[in-house]
């Protein structure tokens, strides 16, 4: 077996209370790596279509990568995946933090989890052993009791991810939770931990895959601690939060469900606000110099910092986007969702479409629960927060997401619930980032920024895509074939990173990536061969979802981003929808698929899975089982 590997999957059967290990050869590795390779093959490969994603037949994927939990940064991130309550399409997500280093220190490069226990149960692994454990006295606590709980009872060196209180009541967009504060945020992915009766995966262990050349990935670690502050531009200070005001002076700050083109207290809820008048510190992922998680705490409010603090998802989904200025209710709002374990970008559009809906009249305080829903109003922020976690109340309705939500109450506010394929949009403007919004459109999750192309960058350096070919910049508002291909090879390159599986956080170079893959694994890789892991990859995830009934049709962007703003940086732009269906078409030609968006046979067979044809398939032929 290659080295960076440990070889091995582990399967854990709830119902049955029994584990196995599944054995992939290298030649396996190489096409599908882990994360969301793996993650993909095994839901197309074992899922029946149709089945119910919070019910015994899904199947809950925990996996790292050949990268992850090496000694350098952006090497601590671990996925999660499942058929998605919130879309019914592939649903996954990646994490930091230190979890998934430790699975691999545990022995495992994955944990299949299938069925569905009786009682809340916790997974222990621990040097490759195996034990199921009772959780009643950690179920209904929230993440840091259940963190510092199993972490005293299994001892020094032990990491955990676990459901809140939101995944244990089905709530569809509720987190699986590293450490207590790494969210695998989109999707839902806790909904299906919590379904399953799942509190906690325990892993502890000093297993360590050895690496082929540790002195190149010791130089290549190096550099980046040497270089990574001028290459990320402050981001050490001020993470993600610091790009609220520049986003917002160029219309890019998504204010009452993305309908105004900036919002006017986008001062008193920067990230330069928040480190003014709270405490905030650093906080790291394993091995990383960057150090750009936000610690918040604060006695006066009562923040408290073992649950993390605000990013820029936080200040703008649950503040700009619902008229929310009060910086100090943001932070007991953030420290609130990563308690319970519940995504702060689904619960704040989803917000957003019920306080539009309020302003329509389409409801009223009758179906509120007495709670007026105006923009600005951070007390019914914080008390939604509380009832949609607890399912109690509109609580209950609004925990559905968006799209559930709306068309629930009908009355026209479908138009306000902006998600794509049941996934709400992140906080990143598709009139700005045109390209961007045709990436939400053809993702296989729904709307997401994370395996997307950022169109500001690639108006002004293309540096990152010289080594895949592309050297001209291309305007934001560009959705022409020249944009549409560095969509697809940047998407592809996001889906490869997310099977490594590495942070995009960290300015490595693809060429960095083919070093540290070799220094690894020893494989000679190339870029071809991982823009193809990628590739492959996001093949899989579009034929998993053709399976479970989703068409061209679903490649949408909600109507609203086609009408331009009046007003601001980019007054009078937006794309036509003409031009934006010419995209997709331009972006399945060059992805091989058919005008229905169908992968065709011969790009199956380019990208070695013929047998993905077949969708009834359900061996996993090279795999040995003990």
């Amino acid at each position: 077996m290659s080295l960076g590997i440990n070889g091995k999957i582990l399967r854990v059967n709830l119902t049955q209370g029994t584990h196995a290990i599944d054995r992939p050869d290298e030649a396996w590795y190489r096409m599908y790596h882990g994360g969301r390779g793996l993650i993909a093959y095994y839901l197309y490969k074992e899922l029946k279509p149709g089945i119910d994603p919070l019910g015994p037949d899904n199947k809950l994927i925990f996996a790292a990568g050949p990268l992850t939990g090496e000694p350098f940064g952006g090497a601590g991130r671990n996925s999660v995946g499942a058929k998605s309550p919130l879309t019914g399409a592939y649903g996954d997500g990646e994490a930091g933090g230190f979890w998934g280093s430790f699975l691999k220190r545990a022995g495992y490069d994955a944990v299949i989890v299938e069925g569905q226990a009786e009682k809340p149960v916790y997974i222990a692994i621990e040097d490759g052993q195996v034990a199921i454990h009772d959780a009643s006295d950690i179920w209904g606590k929230d993440t840091a009791y259940v963190d510092e709980y199993l972490k005293a009872k299994h001892g020094r060196g032990a990491k955990v991810c676990q459901c809140g209180i939101a995944g244990e009541n089905l709530v569809r967009y509720a987190t699986v939770v590293n450490d207590i504060n790494r969210m695998v945020g989109r999707t839902g992915m806790g909904a299906v931990m919590g379904s399953k009766k799942l509190k906690a995966i325990v892993v502890k262990g000093k297993q360590m895959p050895k690496m082929s050349n540790p002195q190149r990935v010791k130089e290549l670690a190096a550099w980046m601690g040497k270089n990574h502050a001028e290459l990320t531009k402050g981001f050490h200070k001020m993470g993600t939060s610091g790009i609220v005001q520049p986003l917002n002076r160029i219309s890019g700050l998504p204010t009452r469900n993305f309908r105004d083109p900036f919002f006017e207290y986008a001062e008193q809820i920067s990230g330069e606000a928040m480190h003014s008048q709270f405490n905030v510190k650093d906080d790291t992922c394993n091995a990383c110099p960057i150090r750009c998680k936000r610690v918040v705490e604060s006695e006066e409010h009562q923040v408290d910092g073992r649950f993390g603090g605000a990013e820029y998802e936080h200040l703008s989904a649950i503040g700009s986007n619902l008229g929310i200025s009060d910086l100090a209710a943001l932070m007991k709002a953030t420290e609130r969702c990563n308690a319970y374990g519940v995504d702060v970008i689904s619960l704040g559009v989803t917000i957003a479409c019920a306080m539009e809906a309020y302003e329509k009249g389409i409801i009223t305080k009758e179906d509120t629960d007495g709670i007026e829903l105006t923009w600005g109003n951070a007390e019914a922020l914080l008390t939604l927060i509380e009832k949609i976690c607890r399912r109690e109340g509109i609580g209950d309705l609004l925990a559905e997401g968006s799209m559930r939500f709306a068309e629930k109450i009908g009355g026209g506010a479908e138009e306000f619930a902006l998600n794509i394929k049941g996934l709400e949009l992140p906080m990143h403007e598709p009139r700005l980032k045109q390209g961007m919004g045709v990436g939400y459109a053809i993702s296989p999750t729904g709307a997401d920024h994370c395996h997307n192309l950022h169109d500001t960058g690639t108006a002004k350096n293309v540096d990152f895509f010289k080594p895949l070919g592309a050297f001209k910049p291309v305007p934001a508002d560009d959705i022409g074939p020249e944009k549409i291909r560095m969509l697809v090879y940047f998407t592809n390159w996001r889906h490869y990173m997310n099977s490594a599986v590495v942070c995009q956080f960290l300015p490595w170079t693809i060429d960095h990536l083919v070093e540290l893959t070799n220094g690894v694994t020893g494989w000679d890789t190339n870029v071809w061969e991982l823009m193809k892991v990628g590739e492959r990859a996001a093949t899989l995830t579009r034929l998993f979802n053709l399976r479970e009934g989703f068409t061209a049709e679903d490649d949408r962007l909600p109507k609203r981003f086609f009408k331009p703003f009046k007003e601001g940086y980019i007054k009078g732009k937006a794309p036509s929808e003409e031009d934006f269906r010419q995209a997709i078409r331009y972006y399945y030609q060059m992805m091989g698929w058919d005008e229905q968006g169908v992968p065709t046979d011969g790009k199956l067979a380019e990208l070695g899975i013929l047998w993905a044809r077949d969708s009834a398939a359900r061996e996993v032929t090279s795999i040995e089982q003990s």
